[in-house]
């Protein structure tokens, strides 16, 4: 959409502001005020689901009323439903369903005088997902105009959460740049662009030789040119530029490039390096009616192989693979190849 100046200058400011800390309370309240600005509204609040404890959420609120935070749990059950969505655009609730919704009844016994609301989901690529919403306590209407704005901004807000979840434990525990070496799951360097690389945790020199075995330098040249470009484009990258991702055999490296506030002077970057199966998980329940070996053809499927792969893999003929599927679907009632795999994806939902 085209900004006016005056957007343009609050974008930036906001953009900034969401980027300033790895607290996400912090981050918050630095953003409130801007955020008002460019989207006039009586205060706004957050969700983020725990993957930890599934069905458990944190809520964070800008300039919300404590009673709205105290039952927003409930609210955002109702206004969000119980289980994650693909991620939407914003979604405005006319007058007359939202005086009928539960939402709006719920908050009138509360003596909130909700009478607007703006909500989107956010697409934050991990294992957790969240919901960011705008209210009015006035009858004025959100216009199109404000819909597309907080669409724009949704990537920024889904970025914010994500960075915030991923290293805010760690930099509690002391100096950021130290506590990134316990980081779990993952690999990390951190780079002062283009070329000073401030340290690496001990195994991400392994894990960049075995993806790129022909590259003599610290880092591979298509991570650095990539790296290069996040920093020239600064807030106008697109959409998904901060995840890049290597197709191999039977795994993806994806690098998770995050800008860390400043720090003496710098804004360095982290570059978040991890190994990730193309495979759907094993229900364990299936693991209890199968054999070792067949858990093993279930596990082949699952990682999309073909018949003939699977084979190779596990050292076994063609017919014994199809003889070895021929008894499975019966153990765990399914019908095809395609059934197992939509079934175990299904059983991956949450809730």
């Amino acid at each position: 959409m085209n900004l006016t100046s005056r957007e343009q200058a609050l974008l930036l400011e906001l953009t900034q502001a969401l980027s300033s800390s790895l607290d996400l309370t912090e981050v918050l309240a630095r953003s409130q005020g801007i955020l008002t600005q460019l989207l006039p509204c009586d205060y706004a609040a957050l969700c983020v689901s725990r993957p930890e404890r599934p069905g458990d959420y944190e809520w964070l609120g800008l300039g919300a009323p404590g009673i709205l935070l105290t039952h927003y749990p409930e609210l955002a059950a109702v206004e969000f439903g119980p289980e994650p969505q693909a991620p939407r655009a914003p979604d405005p609730r006319s007058r007359k369903e939202l005086k009928r919704s539960l939402l709006y009844l719920r908050c009138r016994e509360m003596g909130l005088p909700l009478e607007q609301v703006l909500a989107v989901l956010l697409d934050l690529r991990q294992d957790w997902h969240g919901g960011f919403t705008l209210y009015r306590e006035h009858a004025l209407p959100f216009t199109e105009r404000e819909q597309a704005l907080l669409e724009d901004l949704t990537p920024y807000l889904a970025n914010t959460v994500r960075n915030c979840r991923l290293f805010a434990h760690e930099a509690t525990r002391g100096d950021l740049l130290d506590a990134l070496f316990h980081h779990q799951g993952a690999e990390c360097i951190v780079m002062d662009p283009p070329e000073h690389e401030r340290l690496r945790t001990p195994g991400a020199t392994e894990l960049l030789r075995r993806w790129y075995p022909e590259e003599q330098k610290s880092l591979p040249q298509e991570l650095r040119d990539h790296l290069e470009r996040l920093q020239a484009l600064g807030t106008k990258q697109a959409v998904g530029m901060d995840t890049w991702t290597r197709s191999g055999g039977k795994q993806d490296l994806k690098v998770t490039f995050v800008q860390l506030p400043g720090q003496r002077g710098s804004r360095p970057w982290v570059l978040v390096l991890q190994e990730c199966s193309r495979a759907i998980p094993m229900p364990e329940p299936w693991r209890k009616k199968l054999s070792a070996r067949e858990a093993e053809v279930v596990q082949g499927v699952l990682s999309n192989w073909t018949n003939e792969t699977i084979a190779e893999d596990l050292g076994l003929t063609l017919n014994t693979v199809k003889t070895h599927l021929r008894n499975i679907f019966p153990k765990l009632g399914i019908e095809s190849r395609t059934d197992l795999l939509y079934q175990a994806a299904w059983r991956q939902k949450p809730g």
